[in-house]
């Protein structure tokens, strides 16, 4: 018996392993705009890391303009098929979900287009009631936009409702939305050793049934 009416996943990270298609396609618009290639693992340490101007970081300049967002498309549509998969464990987690009346929603950071096209090619486009995107409010994790989104879509109290995702923005988030939050560790952040983490799908599903 799952004890939350609505379950809120984090995309990359927490149901997709992208890390290489995030890293090529940041690389592919840095490319673009003549910035040498970033190492992946410098990519990946920083993704969830909300101190930092992503804009800045990855792209030297002060925000992202729509130019970027195209170019980071262009690329992740051309090449999600081949490197795109889903954690161990997640589709039976979905369809157990699915299948027990739990509301499920998704709040990403990344863009509209390609969080769609992800969802699709790996054929769980349909476990979504509401799927919230950066280009959907006005500012994305750590603020709580899109979980607030979210509620108001599903028409659920916060009381109820549980956000899953992989690092501090996704924490941070779900904090100041005021709901229950689970951090899973085969993402891109690396945790405390003495942090609360749950290690594998099979975990998951045992916290989201004990609310422990």
């Amino acid at each position: 018996m799952m004890v939350y009416d609505l379950v809120i996943f984090d995309m990359d990270g927490t149901l997709i392993d992208s890390s290489r298609l995030l890293a090529n396609a940041i690389n592919h618009v840095r490319a673009r705009l003549d910035l040498l290639p970033m190492p992946q693992d410098m990519i990946l340490s920083h993704i969830n890391n909300h101190e930092i101007n992503p804009a800045r970081f990855f792209y030297e300049t002060d925000h992202f303009e729509p130019i970027h967002e195209q170019w980071f498309s262009e690329y992740y549509s051309a090449h999600h098929a081949a490197q795109l998969q889903l954690y161990d464990g997640i589709q039976p987690l979905l369809n157990l979900l699915h299948d027990h009346g739990t509301a499920l929603a998704l709040a990403t950071n990344a863009y509209r287009t390609s969080t769609l096209e992800s969802l699709k090619h790996l054929g769980i486009d349909s476990c979504f009631e509401s799927v919230v995107c950066q280009d959907d409010v006005p500012h994305p994790k750590p603020a709580p936009d899109m979980i607030d989104r979210i509620l108001e879509i599903t028409h659920l109290p916060k009381s109820s409702a549980v956000f899953v995702g992989d690092g501090p923005r996704d924490e941070a988030a779900a904090e100041a939305a005021g709901i229950d939050y689970i951090m899973v560790d085969w993402g891109y952040t690396e945790h405390d050793v003495r942090k609360e983490v749950v290690r594998s799908a099979e975990e998951l599903r045992r916290k989201l049934e004990s609310r422990n």
